[in-house]
C-alpha cells in the first residue's frame, strides 16, 4: 500500500494505492493522522481511486477518520470509488454515515 498526502485549505487528501489490508492498514493510519494533526486540518477527502482492495481493517481506518474529522467539527469524505470497494463500504455501513463523491470535484466547495 502506497499513500500520498496533500492538502488543499483546511482538508487533507488521501490517495491510495495498492491493498488496504491488515498488513497495511496500521502504517497508513499513523501516516494520516501524523499530518493531520500536525496541519491542524479539519476535513479528510479519502481518494480510493488506485485502490484495489479493502478488508475489514480499512474499514476500521475509515471509521477512526471519520472520528477523528466529527471530534474536530469537519467532514469525511470519500471519493473515486471502484464498483468492488463500495460494495464492500454498503455493506459495512460506512456509507449511511460518510459521503460518497465521484471525483474531488464533487465534493461541495464550501465544506
Amino acid at each position: 500500500m502506497k499513500i500520498s498526502l496533500s492538502t488543499r485549505d483546511k482538508t487533507l487528501i488521501v490517495n491510495f494505492n495498492g491493498e488496504l489490508d491488515h498488513h497495511s492498514a496500521e502504517e497508513t493510519r499513523k501516516e494520516i493522522d501524523k499530518l493531520y494533526f500536525e496541519k491542524r486540518m479539519r476535513n479528510i477527502v479519502l481518494d480510493l481511486k488506485s485502490l484495489n482492495f479493502m478488508d475489514s481493517s480499512g474499514i476500521g481506518l475509515i471509521m477512526g477518520r471519520y472520528k477523528n474529522v466529527s471530534d474536530n467539527g469537519g467532514k469525511l469524505y470519500i471519493v473515486n470509488v471502484s464498483q468492488r470497494v463500495e460494495k464492500i463500504l454498503k455493506m459495512s455501513g460506512i456509507l449511511k454515515i460518510v459521503q460518497l463523491h465521484n471525483s474531488l470535484e464533487d465534493i461541495p466547495k464550501n465544506f
